[in-house]
């Protein structure tokens, strides 16, 4: 299946997009989307055990299902002052 998800900060920078769409299969958890996203931008490796999920505005585990029709987000860690 296809997902959506919407991606933030410099995980948006390295994909060059804000969205970017994903094949998953059908029984697809947050664990997937993470992997499909890095297996397209091998470039985020460094940032995945730090990238956190929200699927229907609501933070995601590795273990939450996703459908084509949720609304999944890509946070990645921000620092500030």
């Amino acid at each position: 299946m296809r997902v959506c998800v919407k991606l933030f900060a410099a995980v948006r920078d390295i994909a060059g997009d804000e969205k970017v769409e994903l094949e998953v299969s059908s029984d697809a958890d947050i664990s997937a989307v993470r992997a499909a996203l890095i297996g397209k931008w091998p470039q985020l490796e460094p940032y995945a055990q730090f990238l956190n999920f929200a699927v229907n505005q609501t933070y995601a585990t590795a273990a939450t299902r996703v459908a084509a029709d949720d609304e999944i987000a890509c946070i990645p860690p921000v620092s500030g002052g």
